[in-house]
């Protein structure tokens, strides 16, 4: 559970680096109002250590609310250049537990638990970027577009930034100041629908191959960058296809903050079902594991650590290496055969076929 802890020496930067692999704790120093639901958190270190990751990464905050597992991922959208502090933006969600416990209850010099920096979703090396984002998606995005301003060079982006209605275009100011500011740098804004401004200067609507070609017609030169609601993505993705972008250039955050839970099992399974020991070699932990479980589900529970974010075998967070043993994994695409041929699985989606000893 979060608690309030004010951090010792807060004007003093210690020099050394956040590590991924011990801490996991940031305390909140501010928190701003982005829209009328959005609102966007910085932390520090409690020891005031840097933070060292890319733009397009996410840190996972588990609150533990109510004794559960309520992991929840949010990207980071501060720069990566400023490397004291990191800022996520998060939009209230109806019914979300965690993002309306945020805006809700933490508050400056509040201490929460959490791990990363975590995912690929990273800016690969590039002359021209088409941005995509949609909603609160443009949180990777805007850490990118960040950090391009803050490295004052010349830059050949063009940023799309879709949301319900001109009131919940996020940062919707500051991304027309750095258009302003950087050479090379194109916004477009596309409001559903213009709501109550009357005076919206561009157009509105959905996502559409009529609008992407005219605001992006040398598409197929550039390298997209997707992140947004399901749909948003998949009408980017056959769209950005359709006009000749290479889908290797096509990249897209796909990670599922949702809570890891664990499917019952079919009503025709036998009642005793077999339990295979999972040894942790690094943490020196041990849990049992059953044959109907995923062993990221069962480590969550026993608290041992382990990088996640999908839970279900896509963005490949959680890739660990099986010293021994046999799993049955079902993945969906974050594992490559040669990672497997290595010896590496996930977690997420592998079920035991015996004892196993895994390396964490």
């Amino acid at each position: 559970m979060a608690t309030d802890l004010l951090p010792q020496a807060m004007s003093q930067v210690s020099g050394e680096y956040w590590d991924p692999e011990t801490d996991d704790r940031l305390v909140c120093i501010d928190v701003h109002d982005e829209t009328h639901d959005v609102k966007s958190f910085t932390f520090v270190s409690p020891d005031r250590k840097q933070f060292e990751f890319s733009a397009g990464q996410y840190f996972k905050f588990e609150l533990g609310l109510d004794n559960e597992d309520d992991g929840r991922c949010y990207s980071v959208s501060s720069s990566p250049l400023r490397r004291n502090a990191i800022t996520i933006t998060v939009k209230r969600v109806p019914g979300g537990k965690v993002s309306n416990w945020l805006h809700d209850n933490l508050t400056p010099n509040t201490s929460v638990c959490a791990s990363g920096p975590l995912g690929r979703f990273v800016r690969p090396a590039a002359k021209k970027f088409l941005f995509l984002s949609g909603g609160s998606g443009i949180t990777p995005l805007m850490s990118m577009a960040r950090e391009l301003a803050d490295t004052a060079v010349s830059t050949d982006v063009i940023f799309l930034h879709a949301g319900r209605s001109p009131k919940d275009l996020i940062f919707r100011e500051e991304i027309a100041n750095i258009a302003r500011r950087v050479k090379g740098f194109r916004i477009l804004m596309l409001p559903e629908d213009i709501g109550t401004e009357r005076c919206w200067p561009g157009i509105s609507g959905r996502i559409s191959k009529e609008f992407l070609s005219l605001a992006a017609p040398d598409i197929a030169d550039r390298v997209v960058m997707c992140c947004g609601p399901a749909p948003f993505m998949a009408a980017a993705r056959k769209i950005s296809v359709e006009l000749g972008a290479p889908e290797s250039n096509y990249h897209e955050e796909s990670f599922d903050a949702g809570v890891i839970e664990e499917a019952p099992a079919p009503a025709s399974q036998a009642v005793e079902t077999k339990s295979f020991s999972v040894q942790f070699s690094k943490q020196g932990k041990s849990i049992e594991v059953r044959a109907d479980q995923t062993v990221l589900s069962c480590a969550k529970k026993s608290g041992v650590r382990i990088p996640s974010s999908c839970a279900s075998g896509i963005c490949g967070t959680c890739k660990s290496k099986l010293i021994s043993g046999t799993v049955d994994m079902k993945h969906d695409g974050g594992i490559r055969q040669r990672e497997i041929d290595a010896g590496f699985f996930l977690p997420c989606c592998s079920r035991p076929l015996s004892d196993l000893v895994i390396e964490r």
